[in-house]
């Protein structure tokens, strides 16, 4: 009699102990890794391979992380590319910030220029742009991509822009300078350092294209 009331105790209070235990909250697992340096390395594979040729494959096995962990961490492909990029205008492209601050407005395209050849000539870092890569972007995966990347171009073109009409207005620049189509210029000799740099161009020559560019540069 007494095991049968025992047992009766024990199914009363084993629903009791179980729903006391649910209801205390669990804490969170912490990342087993860290961010920061995951996504530094996600950001070198897409510089190497662009948006649409970095697989998920190549991006877990480089951050060192799982999809869930990417996922949880970072969100979908195209989140972490924009967190990547974040990180590239912020790290390798903080000259072109710099170089808005110049006195004159040759001095902003040479700061420009040399900014983006002491980029090329890094041994850390991959050559070529990563803005010019998946600016390229064609596949139906990568069209936000390409509209991210043109869009934040655009605003880096109309900051330049901007300081080349202040240039023109303090007499810095010949009163009938095109500053659209200098900014256009500009940005075309930024972008070819950076597909030529990518395709094997020593720096000697690439300097020597800066310095032929410097030279043709507007003046009163």
């Amino acid at each position: 009699m007494r095991q049968g009331i025992g047992f009766l105790r024990f199914c009363y209070y084993v629903p009791v102990i179980m729903e006391i235990t649910a209801c205390q909250p669990t804490k969170g697992r912490p990342r087993e890794f860290d961010t920061d340096s995951a996504l530094t390395s996600a950001l070198r594979v897409f510089w190497t391979k662009g948006y649409e040729g970095a697989s998920l494959s190549d991006l877990t096995e480089a951050m060192g992380i799982t999809r869930p962990s990417l996922y949880a961490a970072f969100g979908n492909k195209e989140a972490l590319f924009k967190k990547t990029l974040d990180l590239y205008q912020r790290e390798k492209l903080d000259y072109m910030g710099k170089a808005l601050d110049a006195p004159t407005a040759r001095g902003v395209a040479e700061r420009l220029l040399t900014g983006a050849l002491e980029m090329q000539m890094s041994t850390c870092d991959p050559k070529g742009c990563m803005g010019v890569i998946n600016s390229v972007a064609c596949g139906t995966e990568a069209e936000s991509i390409r509209a991210e990347v043109l869009a934040r171009g655009a605003i880096v073109k109309q900051s330049l822009i901007d300081r080349f009409e202040r240039a023109k207005a303090e007499g810095d620049l010949p009163a009938d300078t095109d500053v659209i189509g200098l900014t256009a210029y500009l940005f075309a000799l930024l972008q070819g350092i950076a597909l030529q740099a990518g395709s094997g161009t020593s720096c000697v020559d690439l300097k020597k294209l800066i310095d032929t560019s410097l030279a043709c540069w507007p003046s009163k």
